[in-house]
């Protein structure tokens, strides 16, 4: 098992910024991606970033220019920083880890969730 601690949500003022980390510890072997999805109430969760290992990194549309998400290999660590925040980006930020086992089994943990809100 895979377990995922998340930090760094809180409370902002459109404008403002925050920095997003989950690290991972647990029962790693090769890490595959690492992601941070969102849901606001009444909607369906949806990603926001994602970094692959290989270092490629997809943000959504609605955060590209303002969000950049980074990983620290030797801590397991993803981060994502969230700049000049809207009201929109109010959510659940969730952390997603996609992993692969000594078993070739590939298997996606989820951690508790951080509350993003963002004041207009």
């Amino acid at each position: 098992q895979v377990q995922l601690v998340e930090s760094g949500g809180g409370l902002v003022q459109a404008g403002g910024s925050l920095r997003l980390s989950c690290a991972a510890s647990g029962s790693i072997f090769r890490i595959n991606a690492m992601g941070w999805y969102r849901q606001a109430p009444g909607e369906q969760r949806e990603l926001v970033a994602i970094i692959i290992s290989g270092g490629s990194t997809n943000y959504a549309d609605s955060v590209k220019g303002r969000f950049t998400i980074s990983r620290d290999n030797a801590k397991n660590t993803v981060y994502l920083q969230m700049n000049s925040l809207k009201p929109e980006d109010t959510a659940v930020y969730y952390c997603q880890v996609i992993q692969t086992t000594s078993s070739r089994v590939t298997n996606t943990y989820w951690g508790q969730g951080t509350q993003v809100t963002v004041s207009s």
